[in-house]
């Protein structure tokens, strides 16, 4: 029995110009009806969320930044933070300038972004953008530390950066570019999901989850049934028990529908 679905949202539930359909918002109004619990859980910040909630529900719970923040959608307000202890992201800052020359970063944090001078971000920066040293804007609100560099392969860098500071954080990534995504030991889509489900009485073996790209691994090995996207990257379809049509073709609604026989 199904009593929580778990997705994520860019290249999963959303089409790739960041839409919702109608169709899937009216399978997911269903599976509510159906007394079954939706928790959108993505990488995004809040910030990146605002414009979404009337298309993917506007009441009910998000785990965002990667597992940092649960999010009450209804009263627009940081339910929990799992911030980075600020001395554990200076030395992970200090450890990675020194193993990779060129690393600049960025934070997401309960109130905002912010960012060193150098780290170049990919969309136009918030204008309440706060810039400075990271020993300045690294504070306790702080659920993500993002770090970049502008001439490594993504891959490579990626690799580079998991080896030097992964026993201090949790690394993970889910851009094409040489962007790594890093929060508090521990802290996961999954991890936070499973504090979700604790306090709601649900099993692991009661949740299903559609995910995309690596930061979504945790969270898929977690439930008790997967799904990778038809358009998930290589190791997503490898781990997943399932795989759902691309999310151009509304894969997480055809599933749902094909589960709750709607």
């Amino acid at each position: 029995m199904v009593r929580l679905v778990a997705t994520d949202l860019d290249g999963t539930l959303l089409h790739t110009d960041g839409t919702v359909t109608a169709r899937t918002r009216e399978v997911l109004t269903a599976v509510e009806a159906l007394g079954v619990t939706v928790v959108f859980v993505t990488g995004r910040p809040i910030r990146w969320m605002e414009d979404l909630w009337e298309h993917v529900g506007g009441h009910g719970l998000a785990i965002c930044s990667n597992g940092g923040i649960v999010y009450d959608v209804h009263a627009r307000a940081v339910r929990t933070a799992r911030p980075i202890p600020v001395e554990v992201g200076l030395q992970t800052a200090a450890i990675l300038r020194d193993a990779v020359p060129g690393t600049t970063f960025a934070l997401e944090r309960t109130h905002g972004f912010a960012k060193e001078p150098d780290f170049m971000p990919r969309i136009p920066p918030p204008a309440d953008l706060a810039i400075g040293p990271l020993e300045q804007i690294l504070d306790d609100t702080a659920v993500k530390l993002l770090a970049r560099h502008e001439d490594l392969e993504p891959e490579k860098f990626w690799a580079e950066v998991e080896s030097h500071v992964g026993h201090l954080v949790t690394t993970t990534w889910s851009s094409t570019g040489a962007l790594v995504e890093i929060s508090a030991a521990g802290v996961s889509k999954a991890s936070t999901l499973e504090l979700l489900c604790l306090e709601r009485g649900v099993d692991a073996s009661e949740v299903v989850a559609f995910g995309d790209m690596p930061n979504d691994l945790p969270m898929l090995a977690w439930v008790g049934t997967s799904y990778a996207m038809a358009n998930a990257h290589p190791t997503v379809q490898e781990l997943a028990d399932h795989v759902a049509p691309s999310n151009e073709e509304d894969g997480v609604a055809a599933v749902l529908a094909e589960i709750f026989d709607l």
